[in-house]
């Protein structure tokens, strides 16, 4: 296989690999002096503007084998250069050093210092590169341009003088998003970057250009000034809104969280998170947070504690089911598909007959999908020798992350397993004839889910509900069981390309809930006692809710050995940013 040299460090390389993508490579490795860069990406065209990252290049001649400089010693930007057998290339040359120095010093020139201020920092490619390559002083003594700050779209701001203008994010508008509402307009040094008149950047995937954005230029408007991030522990995750199962950082601090940003995945989401993703969350601290379990009493909804709540819901269910009645549980394609495993059980262990249904499943609109229409135009210009192997980034209509680990998941346990609308039909809706008694009822939705059809059609049963948020169904029913959001505890989703990817909790359950598969345990076990915790040994305490263990006990059924062998599991560390302790000078 051909091979480079990059600052001592030899490697192979694939055809049509440029000098910096090996270095990237490399220095992930550990194994080499990274490359500067500012207006490089992998999903997006080579600009080769910002100019940092120029080397020095030494390549054999074809006729006597001597390593030669290429272009007769002038600097190569390595973004752009391909990689030829043989190569050797310097990144810390004196040459090369001292270009970065001169890049470092033109983009501070007008470069406002306002990091105390400014969102970015901590994160920021210019302050990093101003420590490891710029000067310590500035020989500029002119008077700074500076241009305003513009309101460029619902979720971003403009800090135009901070801009160092790699169009990136121009460069994402038009060959990712396909709506070419950024451009570059201006000459010189009032070049800057601007929307069209009266077109804001509004497209599905705008906040994009936030995370695109090396420096302080381009900032989300829903993190504005709400944490620093040296503050901020990222929980590696996945999207628990839509079907896509886009692989996402949860960014949160004591029990907060404060924004999700996309974590690379080829095979799923590439680069790229929509924006219904990144700012779906919002409902995990919702003053409508459900916190209290509750019975019916008299009548009347009173608060209750948990071992009480799941006694009523097993006598309940074991009522109608005594009188010669069905039952159902309706399982919310929001929860995991551990919780949808134990929910099933549960109702089999209190119904044989229990039919089993996947709740109501959202969708909005139609699937979308964004092709990167970048052709390389020539030998020295390329997007990602792996292109090929990219999957397109799709925003899919189907707004619930699980149906189909749900379905997976209660089917592998036999007897009656239904679709909603077939749920619907045998709660006697629209016919009135049903010989279902009593429903358990499981949403988790981040809005308002149940439709009249469902509050009618359960008129007359007994009704369990475990949810998250406040809702008319809620007033309703006969026990309520507060839950937890993905974002609160473990599992795993199969997403619409049939990829089961597992997540782990970003924070604490909200005081007072508990998730669905904890509830299901206990209950599970309550049931094993005849219906009361009083039956159960006194010292044994109630079993633990573990979503590995859980999923080991599904691949011993025929069907679930996906579980064990075909999770995906994230393929970096937590980025645990250090914890900083507040000192009072």
């Amino acid at each position: 296989m051909p091979s480079i040299t990059i600052n001592g460090v030899r490697s192979d390389f694939r055809p049509g690999e440029t000098i910096l993508q090996v270095a990237n490579r490399l220095k992930d490795q550990g194994n080499a002096t990274e490359i500067p860069q500012y207006c490089y990406h992998d999903g997006l065209s080579v600009a080769a503007s910002c100019r940092i990252c120029l080397v020095e290049v030494w390549a054999p001649n074809p006729k006597t084998s001597a390593l030669e400089p290429m272009m007769g010693g002038k600097l190569l930007p390595s973004c752009q250069q391909t990689c030829s057998d043989g190569m050797v290339v310097y990144a810390d040359s004196p040459k090369a050093v001292a270009n970065q120095k001169a890049v470092m010093e033109y983009l501070l020139i007008n470069h406002p210092l306002d990091c105390p201020v400014c969102d970015q920092a901590g994160e920021c490619f210019l302050q990093d590169y101003s420590y490891i390559y710029g000067r310590g002083v500035s020989r500029f003594e002119e008077e700074k341009v500076k241009n305003p700050k513009k309101d460029l779209g619902p979720h971003v701001y403009l800090y135009s003088d901070r801009c160092i203008m790699c169009t990136r994010c121009v460069r994402f508008t038009r060959e990712v998003a396909g709506t070419s509402e950024l451009m570059v307009q201006g000459r010189g040094n009032r070049e800057e970057i601007d929307i069209f008149p009266g077109v804001a950047i509004a497209n599905e995937l705008s906040a994009n250009v936030v995370d695109l954005c090396p420096v302080g230029a381009l900032l989300d408007k829903d993190f504005l000034f709400a944490q620093r991030v040296w503050f901020l522990k990222s929980t590696p995750s996945i999207d628990g809104i839509t079907a896509s199962g886009d692989n996402i950082w949860i960014e949160h601090n004591e029990g907060k969280i404060y924004r999700f940003k996309p974590r690379t995945n080829m095979a799923v989401n590439t680069w790229w998170i929509t924006d219904e993703v990144r700012y779906g969350w919002k409902f995990v601290h919702s003053p409508e947070r459900l916190k209290t379990p509750m019975r019916r009493q008299f009548g009347t909804l009173v608060e209750t504690d948990y071992t009480r709540a799941y006694e009523v819901a097993i006598a309940g269910v074991q009522k109608a089911v005594s009188a010669g009645q069905r039952s159902m549980m309706v399982v919310s394609p929001m929860l995991s598909c551990e919780e949808a495993y134990l929910l099933g059980t549960l109702a089999r262990a209190m119904d044989p007959r229990a039919i089993l249904a996947v709740g109501p499943v959202p969708v909005n609109g139609q699937d979308k999908t964004f092709k990167n229409n970048v052709t390389p135009p020539g030998p020295t210009m390329t997007l990602n020798p792996l292109a090929d192997e990219r999957k397109p980034f799709v925003m899919y209509a189907e707004k619930c992350p699980n149906s189909r680990g749900v379905k997976r998941a209660l089917q592998s346990l036999g007897g009656d397993v239904v679709d909603f609308a077939e749920a619907l039909k045998r709660l006697g809706h629209g016919t009135g004839a049903s010989d279902v008694g009593a429903v358990i009822l499981t949403g988790n939705y981040p809005s308002q889910w149940a439709t009249n059809e469902l509050t009618t059609s359960l008129g007359g049963k007994f009704t369990v509900l475990f949810d998250t948020l406040q809702s008319r169904l809620a007033e309703d029913v006969d026990v309520l069981i507060p839950g937890a959001t993905w974002m609160e505890k473990a599992g795993t989703f199969e997403n619409a390309r049939n990829q089961i990817q597992a997540f782990e909790a970003a924070i604490p359950v909200i005081d007072g809930a508990r998730c669905e598969g904890q509830s299901a345990v206990e209950m599970l076990r309550i049931v094993q006692a005849g219906g009361k915790a009083e039956n159960i040994p006194a010292g044994e305490s109630m079993p633990m809710f573990n979503s590995a263990n859980v999923r080991r006990m599904m691949a011993e059924k025929s069907g679930l050995t996906v579980f064990v062998a075909g999770v995906s599991y994230p393929a970096v560390e937590a980025q645990q940013k250090p914890d900083m302790e507040m000192v009072e000078l």
